[in-house]
């Protein structure tokens, strides 16, 4: 069984980072051999749209052609049982690196049939965390939900099963008095911080250890 992980964040060991780390501690703890690749250590970019994935008798027909620091990434997610993708989330997205690593991970394997088809070989068990300074509350209101469902139903057609979990709220400096940051209240932070994120990492344990723990 082989897990491998994606941390979309710059920063190694914050929130993003520890909770991946976490997941795979869990699925160590399944009996499982893991990867965490930090995705800004890479040098790469997006999709260039040369739909060389999608060209009939192509030599990269259903793969990506793009030689660069991806390639034999990808390699090791076709081998791998499942994998797990973190980031945090800016303007309500995902951050820019793990944006373009989604389209190179997700497009050559896509097909433009009706309906929609995988060119994946195999299943794999998929599974992403999302770290945001919002609320559970704001994060529903603009709507951030419906934006992690659809990568859920993206990953669940390509690999054939996924799911995600969210840590709200997040601590985002070690010294709010250093930053400009009046928005928010660094004494609660921190007490969230040392009482809820330590719950958020147990829930990316149990991921992790869920998706060693069966087959897609």
């Amino acid at each position: 069984m082989k897990i491998m992980a994606f941390n979309g964040s710059p920063r190694k060991k914050w929130n993003t980072g520890t909770l991946l780390e976490r997941a795979l501690e869990g699925a160590a703890s399944a009996g499982a051999e893991t990867e965490l690749v930090h995705l800004y250590d890479l040098d790469y970019k997006g999709c260039i749209s040369c739909f060389a994935c999608k060209t009939i008798g192509g030599k990269s027909y259903g793969r990506c052609a793009v030689q660069d620091d991806l390639a034999p990434v990808f390699g090791r997610v076709e081998q791998a049982d499942a994998i797990i993708l973190g980031s945090p989330i800016y303007f309500g997205e995902v951050s820019g690196e793990m944006k373009s690593f989604m389209e190179r991970l997700i497009f050559p394997y896509s097909t433009y049939t009706n309906p929609p088809q995988s060119l994946f070989p195999g299943k794999v068990r998929a599974g992403f965390i999302y770290t945001m300074g919002v609320t559970e509350e704001l994060m529903h209101k603009m709507g951030y939900d419906q934006y992690f469902s659809r990568h859920e139903m993206v990953l669940t057609r390509i690999y054939g099963y996924s799911e995600y979990i969210c840590s709200f709220d997040a601590n985002q400096f070690d010294d709010y008095s250093k930053v400009v940051a009046t928005r928010f209240d660094p004494v609660r932070k921190k007490k969230r911080y040392e009482e809820i994120f330590p719950l958020e990492c147990r829930k990316a344990f149990e991921m992790g250890a869920r998706l060693a723990g069966e087959k897609a």
